[in-house]
């Protein structure tokens, strides 16, 4: 018997389903382990997972998502250290590829709970059967979570995350406050736990993602925010929502009722909203009604130009004291309130290719810091656990060269100065989620929920 095929159809969301055809669909881990294969047309030479590993570890530089060798296109995307494959020789939509193997990444983490290489591991058959739902004969039928909880039957082994920070000296849990982890809940059944035992809650995240570009006196050249309300629902009976944001917040370009920003106002360059989104009320009251469907979504994207207060400012100096010596010099300053703290903050500045040797010199308050000087990618590493808001780090580095550079010109080698960081609990643009309320409360149903707000370092970056 032939598989069943749908012919130039809209299926489910996807605009045609010849636009979009794969050969095979593989996870694989960060070692080249295959952890879940699937070959869709048997129209593709077999052993491309190792054609594809080897062909990416050996790449000079990052290997772009998409590349064809002998005749069959590769197309992958890299999410929490598990490589998402789809092979084809066929002459597809290579962005249409992309975004059907991120919705299945999604619809993998909503059922699973986490998005780990022991995660798909465990539930390996609940995987399977979510990969023959959501692609048939290498075309895809859907990708809506909603959807496909009606056709799953198989239960989700719950992976515990471990706690991160538990070595740190960070400040304990406040007694109302959830922990992270409780959001990575499978949206379906999971072992062991009846529909009955499930609480009802919603989680909701602010994730800021900001850009920075800034001169060595600390001045910001360029700065940017893309934000997103993301929100995982495990509500029984879908009721109504009503998220409320910031009663001054203004859109440029656009002319909204109620109250106009004023000082300090939040103010975005854009916006888009999700599906479900009913905007009737957003206008006057910047209120947003939806029924939140299944499994983790985006209520709202948005992004902000122009001046904010950046968390970080970075003062670097260079001093090139012989031919064959310079002085590196760098000081951060966090500019976010003393109650707050960067975590997991990493310097790096790139040092010149001539040079041999390195020391470093942290400054006061060296707990929680570590330095050290990456020969291989000529770069200085320095790493703070936890960075508390109105305080100051620096560091002392001294390059010895391995030749005298010409005209003392050694010390334009040096820099970019490069940050990464994240910051819970805070946001740049104050943004705020004024209320989470449902629609038509009863006395019996009065559900948790948990709202966050976490900033993150896209590209910060402070030039000499």
């Amino acid at each position: 018997l032939k598989p069943f095929r749908l012919e130039g159809c809209r299926v489910r969301g996807w605009p045609c389903a010849d636009g979009v055809m794969i050969s095979q669909f593989y996870v694989l881990s960060l070692r080249g382990d295959t952890i879940i294969t699937r070959d869709f047309r048997g129209d593709v030479v077999k052993g491309t997972a190792e054609i594809f590993f080897r062909r990416v570890k050996f790449w000079q530089g990052d290997a772009p998502p998409i590349f064809n060798l002998d005749g069959v296109s590769y197309i992958f995307i890299k999410k929490n250290g598990l490589y998402f494959v789809a092979t084809t020789g066929q002459n597809v939509s290579p962005s249409a590829v992309v975004e059907l193997l991120s919705k299945m990444a999604k619809v993998f983490k909503d059922f699973c709970g986490v998005l780990s290489e022991e995660s798909i591991r465990k539930n390996f058959v609940l995987v399977y059967e979510l990969l023959d739902e959501m692609v048939d004969f290498g075309h895809p039928q859907t990708t809506n979570t909603e959807h496909l909880k009606s056709c799953i039957h198989s239960e989700a082994v719950v992976i515990e995350q471990p706690k991160l920070g538990a070595s740190l000296n960070l400040p304990q849990w406040n007694p109302r406050t959830v922990p992270s982890n409780a959001v990575h809940r499978p949206v379906g059944l999971t072992a062991n736990e009846s529909s009955r035992n499930k609480k009802n809650e919603i989680f909701v995240d602010i994730l800021e993602r900001i850009t920075v570009l800034m001169s060595a006196n600390g001045r910001v050249v360029n700065s940017a925010i893309d934000g997103s309300i993301q929100m995982k629902s495990y509500l029984a009976g879908n009721p109504q929502l009503k998220l409320a944001l910031n009663e001054d917040m203004t859109i440029k370009n656009q002319t909204l009722g109620g109250l106009h920003g004023g000082y300090g106002a939040v103010v975005l360059d854009d916006c888009n909203f999700h599906e479900c989104v009913d905007l009737e009320d957003f206008s006057e009251l910047r209120t947003l009604s939806f029924y939140p469907p299944d499994g983790e979504f985006a209520v709202m994207n948005y992004r902000i130009t122009g001046d904010f207060g950046v968390p970080f400012r970075i003062f670097p100096y260079v001093e090139q004291t012989t031919p064959y010596k310079l002085e590196i010099t760098i000081k951060v300053r966090s500019d976010i309130p003393e109650q707050n703290y960067g975590g997991n903050v990493q310097i790096s500045c790139m040092l010149p290719k001539a040079t041999a040797s390195v020391s470093t010199e942290l400054g006061p308050s060296t707990t929680g810091q570590s330095a050290e000087y990456l020969a291989a990618e000529h770069r200085l590493s320095w790493n703070i656990k936890k960075f508390q808001g109105g305080t100051e780090a620096s560091i002392k580095c001294r390059a010895t060269l391995s030749s005298p550079s010409a005209n003392m010109n050694a010390k334009k080698e040096v820099g970019p100065v490069s940050l990464t960081f994240e910051i819970p609990m805070y946001n740049v643009s104050k943004l705020q989620v004024r209320y989470l309320r449902i629609a038509e409360r009863h006395k019996s149903y009065n559900p948790c929920r948990w709202v966050r707000y976490v900033t993150q370092s896209s590209s910060y970056v402070c030039r000499f």
